[in-house]
């Protein structure tokens, strides 16, 4: 049997009306902030004291956009007849986020756990050459990175902890034990 002539306009029509009675769910932005997932990627943040000037994340970047300057201090000897060691320090870490594209390259290539992804997201500037943004700001974003989750309950110790937990019970245990054998009967 063939479809009434214009019933394709009348399901067409009760969509409509049916999405026009429906309350909406838009958020009106600057008002109310939205509610972002915990580990959302916003902007990247710098722990500086963990950069070690390595330059890991700068060539892994596949952008270009990371920029690290430093320079080599003589530290002194740490104890006397001690050779004298150097040192990278960090004179210039900044990001081009007009350049960026968010993969996080650089943060799953930090060994040492200097950059962290903060849900910072509201860093719009008037002019593109205000997106590089240097140390200082980087550091400010940081202290925006939430704390990982917590560790799940009924996953196995990690090995090393196994391992160290192992070692430190053969250690009482024998300590334990010559404690005894010393103890007057």
């Amino acid at each position: 049997m063939a479809p009434l002539p214009g019933s394709g306009l009348a399901k067409g029509l009760a969509v409509t009306l049916r999405t026009m009675t429906r309350k909406t769910v838009t958020e009106q932005y600057p008002d109310t902030q939205p509610d972002l997932p915990p580990r959302t990627r916003g902007v990247i943040g710098l722990f500086e004291e963990n950069c070690t000037v390595c330059m890991l994340c700068a060539r892994e970047c596949p952008d270009w956009c990371i920029y690290i300057d430093s320079h080599k201090e003589t530290v002194p000897a740490a104890a006397p007849g001690g050779r004298e060691r150097s040192r990278n320090v960090l004179d210039r870490f900044a990001i081009d986020f007009s350049l960026c594209m968010y993969c996080g390259i650089c943060i799953e290539v930090c060994p040492f756990d200097a950059l962290f992804w903060s849900p910072e997201f509201e860093y719009a500037e008037t002019d593109i050459r205000d997106l590089t943004h240097e140390r200082d700001k980087l550091r400010d974003w940081m202290w925006t990175v939430p704390a990982p989750p917590a560790l799940d309950p009924a996953a196995e110790e990690p090995k090393e902890l196994a391992a160290a937990r192992k070692t430190a019970d053969k250690l009482a245990a024998q300590q334990q034990a010559e404690h005894e054998g010393d103890a007057p009967a």
